[in-house]
């Protein structure tokens, strides 16, 4: 296109799929004049509607592309963008009118911008293609431009509708999957606890075997202690008991060692 105003990236890409959204609408009204059965007009006309509706979407960006860049771009920039953009829409209600025209050519009021549904009783359709022919160009455009704008906001709540479902089933999964690993460590628990307490019975029953031991090493120590401490009273109660052997490491009795000195003693004269 000649004398094509500055653009960001954004904006370019938007542009060039406008671009080949007209080519396509060309190209499928060219298509629609070779096909003879009504049928298949009707659908070539249902997908060239698609296309205007995905073009009129791409405008309005295109236009909040241009509001947005108003702060960073000279006034000229500005004006030469809305007119790119008032160029656009003029060339799709061109398309717009030549579809009426062809639905008005088929008699397909199922794809009438001013049809009040699939419900809509044969008077009021008839009634809707009469007001429409009165209708000028422009208002044409206007209604059908409300209409598509209500629509896409059926379709957003539509969305928005799927999109809550959606959540809640994702929030309800997590909790189901946040119970069921709870019970799974619960269960694992359960079971740490029932090998806690076999161990526990099984330790109690050795540490009872062990105070068993214990109490019998205590006894026989003591009966030795015991043996020990009578021997040693009656080695020092009946010291010249030959019978009793003399413990190992216990000094004789004192008074032997006295009748020694005394002894000793006498010997010397005294």
């Amino acid at each position: 296109m000649a004398n094509q105003p500055q653009m960001n990236p954004q904006m370019e890409q938007i542009h060039g799929e406008i671009r080949d959204t007209f080519r396509a609408l060309a190209n499928g009204f060219q298509k629609l004049d070779k096909i003879k059965d009504s049928n298949r007009q009707s659908k070539q006309l249902e997908e060239l509607t698609g296309k205007m509706r995905e073009c009129k979407r791409l405008i309005k960006e295109f236009d909040r592309e241009i509001k947005d860049e108003e702060g960073r771009n000279s006034d000229d920039v500005i004006k030469q963008l809305n007119d790119e953009k008032q160029s656009m829409i003029k060339e799709l209600n061109s398309y717009v009118a030549l579809r009426k025209t062809y639905m008005s050519t088929i008699g397909n009021k199922k794809l009438e911008l001013f049809d009040t549904g699939a419900g809509a009783s044969e008077p009021v359709a008839e009634e809707n293609v009469q007001v429409a022919s009165a209708m000028t160009n422009q208002e044409l455009i206007h209604h059908g431009t409300k209409t598509m704008d209500e629509t896409d906001q059926v379709i957003e709540r539509s969305k928005k509708v799927v999109e809550q479902t959606i959540e809640v089933g994702t929030q309800t999964a997590g909790s189901l999957k946040g119970q069921t690993e709870q019970m799974g460590r619960i269960v694992n628990d359960l079971d740490t606890i029932q090998f806690s307490i076999k161990k526990a019975s099984q330790l109690v029953k050795e540490i009872g075997r062990q105070v068993a031991t214990d109490k019998c090493i205590m006894l026989f120590l003591f009966l030795i202690v015991c043996g020990v401490i009578a021997i040693i009273v009656v080695k020092i109660v009946h010291p010249n008991n030959k019978d009793i052997r003399d413990i190992p490491g216990l000094a004789p009795p004192v008074p032997s060692r006295r009748l020694l000195y005394a002894r000793d003693f006498e010997d010397r004269g005294v």
